[in-house]
């Protein structure tokens, strides 16, 4: 009987690991299409080459950047901060060998369609953000929806 017991084991365990494997693939291969989408519409669009097209494509319309000031929440929409890169990058002497963002992945977690980011942008070797987004999985892929952050001094 012990025997038996012992081999039931081993075949639940044998037909489980493929489960857990293919899982465990799968959110690998979410985080990275989340990664992707981040360097692309966030790092690069919004900071780097701000290139608002890239922004356009990787956020959502209703998208906005939250703070808090005082008791309220402020709130800070993708149209009104797409307009200001167009409007930085439109400046003379815009030069994107000097405008050079690094970002650090803190934390990627993706749950289904749902997933959050923590990112440190620094400049000049100093951090100067840690940002917050959340992103949702539409029909066509995924979006960042919202932003929180923190200025370090």
């Amino acid at each position: 009987m012990l025997m038996k017991t012992k081999n039931y084991a081993y075949f639940a365990i044998l037909i489980l690991i493929p489960f857990f494997a293919f899982k465990h693939y799968h959110n690998i291969e979410a985080e990275n299409e989340v990664k992707s989408l981040i360097e692309k519409s966030y790092i690069n669009g919004a900071f780097n080459a701000l290139d608002p097209d890239a922004m356009a494509q990787g956020f959502h319309p209703d998208f906005s950047i939250f703070s808090a000031k005082g008791e309220s929440i402020q709130k800070y929409p993708i149209k009104d901060w797409v307009e200001n890169v167009r409007k930085r990058k439109a400046k003379d002497g815009f030069d994107p060998a000097e405008n050079k963002w690094e970002h650090k992945f803190v934390s990627v977690d993706v749950t289904g369609g749902s997933a959050s980011a923590k990112i440190e942008l620094s400049k000049d070797g100093k951090k100067v953000y840690t940002d917050y987004l959340s992103l949702l999985k539409f029909d066509s892929g995924w979006k960042i929806v919202a932003k929180v952050y923190h200025k370090h001094e």
